[in-house]
């Protein structure tokens, strides 16, 4: 996966009315940590960030974090380890940077994307998405956004387990091989209401006709 390029600056004041004022001036109060690593109080450009995330997933994007203190620059290879956003309005609150090493495997949680339509469903049956994500360990070079499967030849009654795919070369699934990520079910089949014969229908108007005539 490609790096990111992200620019911070160190900030030495904290508490709600720094943060306040931070976003009034257009960034994001964050904080960057790791294993080995002390922690330091930074902010960033706002609308750098939302350039960065737009169409993809926060926690699988790789970032270079130039961190800018006093004009002295550093640079840390992190991940997002935690993005808070605004309930209501969905803004972005605060952002965690977490350090890695590009020669450490890491744990993350990719998107299982289903595609072409299974053999099943062209008979009436129904495709069931039951499993959306899929936790894996990787090195951070082969990270990957979303993992395409194919479902074409899912018939009716058929299932797609973990152990059925092949991953992406680098990815280890760090889930259970028997957890079913897709399966085509059979239709369900609703009942019709049962046709009136047509004599019971004529016979039925014949006694309304004959009660109307004795009224």
């Amino acid at each position: 996966m490609a790096t990111v390029q992200l620019d911070s600056k160190v900030r030495t004041q904290t508490g709600k009315g720094v943060s306040r004022r931070l976003r009034t001036e257009g960034r994001l109060p964050a904080i960057f940590y790791g294993p080995e690593a002390e922690p330091i109080m930074l902010s960033i450009d706002y609308l750098q960030l939302k350039k960065v995330l737009k169409g993809k997933a926060a926690e699988n994007i790789i970032v270079d974090l130039q961190i800018d203190s006093n004009g002295r620059s550093q640079s840390k290879t992190v991940m997002i380890k935690e993005l808070q956003r605004d309930p209501v309005t969905r803004d972005y609150l605060h952002i965690d940077f977490f350090e890695i090493s590009m020669g450490k495997e890491i744990e993350a949680v990719i998107s299982i994307h289903l595609i072409n339509a299974p053999l099943g469903v062209t008979k009436g049956g129904l495709l069931q998405h039951i499993r959306r994500e899929l936790s894996v360990s990787c090195l951070p070079k082969d990270l990957i956004e979303k993992i395409d499967i194919d479902v074409s030849g899912l018939d009716i009654g058929d299932s797609l387990h973990i152990r059925d795919i092949t991953l992406p070369a680098g990815l280890n699934s760090t889930e259970d091989d028997d957890l079913t990520i897709a399966t085509v079910v059979a239709p369900t089949i609703t009942a019709e209401p049962e046709e009136v014969e047509a004599e019971e229908v004529e016979e039925i108007e014949s006694e309304e006709i004959g009660g109307n005539e004795k009224s």
